[in-house]
C-alpha cells in the first residue's frame, strides 16, 4: 500500500513539473515574441499636448466617447457608426480634432470596427503596451495630442505596412472629401 502511494505521489510530482516546465516554456517563447515586435512604441512627446481634467472632457463628450476615450472602453463591433462605412474623408480625433487616418487607408477587416493599415502621419498616433487582458499584450494606440484612447494596432494587415488599426468608431469622427481632397493635416505623409 505504501509503494502504491509512493507511485501516485511521484506520478503526480512528475505531472506538476511537466505543466511547470511548459508554462515556463510558453512564457519564455511569448517573451521573445513580444520583443521582437514589429510595432514601434513612441511616448507622445508633442508641444501641442492637451491636458483636460475628466471634468472637463465630461463637459465636451458624450458619455460613451467619454467611457471610450478616456477610460480606455471599448465600444460593441458592428454596432458603430463607421465599420462599414465608405465616405471619402478623413477620420480627425472626436476630443480635440487631430487627424488620423484617411478614409483611403481604410479597408474591411472583418472585425467590427473600423480599420486602416496606415495613419495620416505617424506622429498623430501614439503606440504603448496595452496589458489590460491578463496573459496578452497589446498595442494601445491613442491620440498623440489629446491622449484619446483610439483602440489597438496588429500586426495582421494589408500591405503596404501589414497593420491593422483597429478603431473604435466614437473616437473618431469623419471630415468628409471636399471636392475630392481632404485636409492632411497640412503635412506630407510620413513614411
Amino acid at each position: 500500500m505504501a509503494g502504491l502511494f509512493r507511485n501516485s505521489i511521484a506520478r503526480w510530482l512528475s505531472a506538476s513539473l511537466l505543466l511547470i516546465v511548459a508554462i515556463g516554456a510558453t512564457g519564455v517563447a511569448y517573451y521573445f515574441v513580444a520583443r521582437n515586435k514589429k510595432i514601434e512604441l513612441d511616448p507622445s512627446t508633442r508641444e501641442d499636448r492637451i491636458v483636460k481634467t475628466d471634468e472637463e472632457w465630461r463637459q465636451i463628450l458624450t458619455p460613451e466617447q467619454f467611457r471610450v476615450t478616456r477610460e480606455h472602453g471599448t465600444e460593441r463591433p458592428f454596432a458603430n457608426e463607421y465599420w462599414d462605412c465608405k465616405k471619402q474623408g478623413v477620420y480627425k480625433c472626436v476630443c480635440c480634432g487631430l487627424p488620423l487616418f484617411d478614409s483611403e487607408t481604410k479597408y474591411d477587416s472583418q472585425s467590427g470596427w473600423p480599420s486602416f493599415y496606415d495613419p495620416v502621419k505617424q506622429a498623430n498616433v501614439g503606440k504603448q503596451v496595452d496589458k489590460s487582458i491578463p496573459f496578452m499584450e497589446r498595442v494601445e494606440v491613442h491620440c498623440a495630442r489629446c491622449q484619446a484612447h483610439l483602440g489597438h494596432v496588429f500586426e495582421d494587415g494589408p500591405q503596404p505596412t501589414n497593420l491593422r488599426y483597429c478603431i473604435n468608431s466614437v473616437s473618431i469622427k469623419l471630415e468628409p472629401r471636399d471636392s475630392g481632397v481632404a485636409e492632411r493635416d497640412n503635412d506630407k505623409r510620413d513614411e
